[in-house]
């Protein structure tokens, strides 16, 4: 869902669109991990963990799909005005998962929502020329609300 919105918000700025759709009603709640994280608690159990039960790795803290919505205007297309179709479904109410055992075990991830989704689009931004079906022609220095500034061009 995040890669999907992140292209959306990214291919609206680059043709200038000013309004993103999102599917249904944006009131779900939906649980969201940075791959480093993700690495780094595999590598903490493969040291810390040899018991048979499963563990679930996450942050255990969810945000509404609105909320989504929200950071990524804010962080990719300032300007864009969220557009909720409630016409599609919503899916499942909240998907968080329960990470008590692994907390009980000292690891908790480090990197927050907001910033997570930031270095994932400054990673996008220089790598959308590479990545097939992306928005092929276009020049821009984009300055994002972190202060970074970045120069592409693409043709």
């Amino acid at each position: 869902m995040l890669p999907a919105l992140m292209r959306k918000f990214h291919d609206a700025r680059m043709s200038g669109i000013q309004q993103v759709e999102i599917w249904g009603s944006g009131t779900p709640m939906r649980e969201f991990l940075h791959v480093d994280d993700l690495a780094d608690a595999c590598l903490f159990l493969m040291r810390n963990y040899s018991e048979p039960d499963h563990l679930n790795i996450g942050t255990g803290v969810d945000i509404t799909i609105r909320e989504l919505g929200e950071t990524l205007r804010d962080i990719i297309h300032p300007k864009a005005e969220l557009v909720f179709d409630s016409s599609k479904p919503d899916g499942m109410p909240r998907k968080v998962l329960d990470v008590t055992k692994l907390s009980a075990l000292g690891w908790k991830a480090q990197i927050g929502f907001r910033e997570g989704v930031q270095s994932t689009y400054n990673w996008y931004w220089t790598k959308a020329p590479e990545i097939s079906g992306a928005s092929r022609c276009w020049s821009q220095s984009i300055e994002f609300a972190s202060g970074l500034r970045v120069s592409s061009y693409s043709a």
